[in-house]
This record gives structure tokens, C-alpha cells and sequence, in this order.
């Protein structure tokens, strides 16, 4: 059994599957599905579609140079049949997946590490510009987090040993707490009924 791949999506497509299109000269292509051959004919680039796996190679979202895929590719070559063969042929086909799930998990790990950075900073910031809007106790915890923060930064810079004293007074104006003025607007109905329920007190 025969199992080709899809032309534009790479997606894989079973005996009996598919849609097959052959050009003037005489050149074979192969889609999954209905939704491939139409985008094909529009003359559509696959790498720019983000459902294709051209997409998900190009934009480095899959592994693209793993020796273990080599290892699967289709050999014409015919060779004598022996049991021995077969048996160490299934045990490589084996040791052969396992290498490749471990190296899949780690690529999938460190692709993923970058983008939990990314979301960490981005958090950071947001809590950082919108201060005011949170209460007072948790404002000077986030300000003394952000403080300790610096002082890494500070000490990474100067290996010297060297103070910096520039950083020492951005340290001392994020620590004072921001004060907010309030404006509270009062109806003019509501005078009226506060000034005539006055109760008179001896």
C-alpha cells in the first residue's frame, strides 16, 4: 500500500483518496482534498497559508533537519528476504520513533520557552503602566518586585563592583507610592435634601 503525499499541504492521502490533476506535460499532482486542488489552481503559495506544513517549516514551527527522517524514506531497491532482516529492521523502526518523539519534545519545549517569556514581559509591562488602577498594598508589591528586578539588572551590569548610582535613585522614585486625585461630583438635588434633614442638637 501506497500512501502519497498532498502537493500543496503535504498532508498524507490513502489509496482510493484524493484528487489527481495532470499537466500538459505530463507531470503528476496530488491533493488531499478538494480545498488543496482549488487553492492550487488560484495559483496560491503554500508557504503563505499558515494550515500547510510548507507554512510550519518555513516559519520554524516543525523540525526541519532530523536524521531520523531519512531513515523512513521509500528505497527501490529489492533485497533478499531473511527473518533476520525483518527482526533487526522492526527493532530500528522502533528504536527509530522513540528518538524521534524525544527529539519532537524537545524542540516542541525550547519553541515554547521563548513564547512564555515573551507573555511573562508582556504581563510585566501591562501591570507596570496600569499601577494606579490596582489597591495600595499591592502596589508597593509590585513596585518592590519590579526594585528587586533592578537590582539584578545593577548587579549583572557592574561586575566591577562598582556602585551605580543612577540606578540607586530610579530605586528611590519607584518606591514612592503615586497619588491620585479623585474628583467626586455632587447632584445639586442631593444638596438640597441634605441641607433640609439637618437634625438640631442642644
Amino acid at each position: 500500500m501506497r500512501i502519497h503525499q498532498c502537493h500543496f499541504c503535504s498532508g498524507p492521502i490513502y489509496p482510493g483518496h484524493g484528487i489527481m490533476f495532470v499537466r500538459n506535460d505530463a507531470k503528476e499532482f496530488r491533493f488531499c482534498r478538494s480545498k488543496c486542488h482549488k487553492n492550487f489552481k488560484m495559483k496560491r503559495n503554500p508557504r503563505k497559508l499558515k494550515w500547510t506544513k510548507a507554512f510550519r517549516k518555513s516559519a520554524g514551527k516543525e523540525m526541519v533537519v532530523d536524521t531520523t527522517l531519512t531513515f523512513s524514506a521509500r528505497r527501490h531497491v529489492p533485497t533478499r528476504y531473511s527473518r533476520d532482516l525483518v527482526a533487526k529492521t522492526l527493532t530500528a523502526m522502533q528504536r527509530v520513533e522513540e528518538i524521534r518523539a524525544r527529539r519532537e519534545r524537545v524542540f516542541y519545549r525550547n519553541r515554547m520557552a521563548g513564547n512564555k517569556q515573551r507573555e511573562r514581559e508582556a504581563n510585566r509591562k501591562l501591570v507596570a503602566e496600569n499601577q494606579h488602577l490596582l489597591p495600595r498594598d499591592q502596589r508597593t508589591d509590585i513596585v518592590a518586585v519590579a526594585a528587586a528586578e533592578k537590582d539584578k539588572e545593577a548587579d549583572v551590569v557592574s561586575e566591577d563592583g562598582m556602585m551605580d548610582i543612577e540606578s540607586g535613585d530610579e530605586e528611590e522614585e519607584v518606591q514612592q507610592p503615586e497619588l491620585v486625585k479623585v474628583k467626586v461630583k455632587v447632584s445639586k438635588r442631593r444638596q438640597k435634601v441634605g441641607a433640609g434633614d439637618g437634625m438640631d442638637v442642644d
